[in-house]
């Protein structure tokens, strides 16, 4: 009789538990926490600050809100940050973007650390300040000995270039004629890539701006005078671009550039190659190897399809 019970109470105190789990969404917390992030992302930011974002979904119920407010959003987001610091945020209001805090959602003001996530680019709020994590953006996984990243919060971008190259944040490239220099990042070959070969030193990839075109267009970026400008559209890896092509020529070389800008950006961005070579058949026999033009083409698109924009 005792074991019958025994039996029965145990059934009991089984179903009990079920219902209070089915019934209460909140003691399911611990079985969402275990859950996979629906997303990550990787920030690099001013001065070569790192962080790392998880982003978690929330439960799907309906959380008390503060009184005549929106409804709070109940994801949560698990950040790592460069200087060792790992914290827990909840989402919270947000007319633009993913925000997330360490506060009460019931309790004003009761936030001392904010982590704000709009499009490519993040934003950490220490305060209500903006102290050391500055001009923070998305850094595209390396697709394969892309080892470099360049960041630029002044510029807005994040990019990826193999070991060796030559980043200069002072670029300018400069056309004939006033104001027509446009202001950018380059980044050029390393001198091993054009030694012993009929490449110059100076081929490069660089990125560009012009921040008073109405609209962005490849055209802008290339001189009218040149050989081959046509623009055109294309889309490669998902990304529309605006595409020209310009070929010059002078006392034996050859200078090849072609343009990739993002329409509907603004400032204007490009991405342009610059690929200066001398004429293979003006050098003596055996002195120089022809270079790999196409092995070139595709590192450049590689690197290119890395740029992440902030805007």
């Amino acid at each position: 009789m005792k074991k019958n019970i025994l039996i029965i109470f145990a059934v009991v105190i089984v179903a009990l538990g079920a219902w209070y789990i089915i019934a209460n969404p909140v003691a399911q917390q611990p079985a969402q926490n275990a859950k996979q992030p629906i997303d990550t992302a990787h920030y690099i930011c001013d001065s070569g600050k790192t962080i790392n974002a998880e982003f978690y979904k929330g439960r799907d119920v309906i959380q008390p809100t503060i009184p005549n407010k929106p409804p709070i959003s109940n994801g949560s987001v698990k950040i790592s940050l460069s200087d060792g610091r790992k914290l827990d945020l909840y989402q919270t209001i947000s007319a633009d973007g993913g925000r997330y805090s360490d506060g009460d959602p019931m309790t004003e003001g009761s936030e001392s650390f904010v982590f704000w996530s709009k499009g490519n680019g993040a934003l950490i709020l220490e305060n209500n300040e903006q102290k050391s994590y500055i001009g923070c953006i998305t850094v595209k996984p390396d697709p394969g000995n892309l080892t470099q990243v360049y960041e630029s919060g002044s510029y807005g971008f994040s990019i990826r270039y193999p070991e060796g190259y030559t980043a200069n944040a002072d670029y300018k490239y400069q056309e004939f004629g006033p104001n027509k220099d446009k202001n950018g990042v380059s980044f050029t070959i390393p001198p091993s890539m054009a030694e012993g070969t009929n490449l110059g030193q100076d081929t490069r990839i660089s990125v560009e701006e012009i921040s008073s075109a109405k609209e962005c267009d490849a055209g802008l970026f290339l001189d009218q005078g040149g050989l081959g400008l046509g623009v055109t559209t294309t889309t490669d890896d998902r990304v529309t671009y605006s595409m020209a092509s310009s070929t010059g020529a002078g006392a034996g070389n050859r200078y090849e550039e072609i343009v990739y800008a993002f329409p509907y950006t603004n400032p204007c961005i490009a991405v342009r190659y610059f690929v200066h070579y001398g004429v293979f058949e003006n050098y003596p026999l055996g002195v120089v190897r022809e270079f790999n033009e196409k092995a070139l083409i595709n590192q450049f698109d590689a690197i290119r399809r890395t740029l992440t924009i902030n805007q």
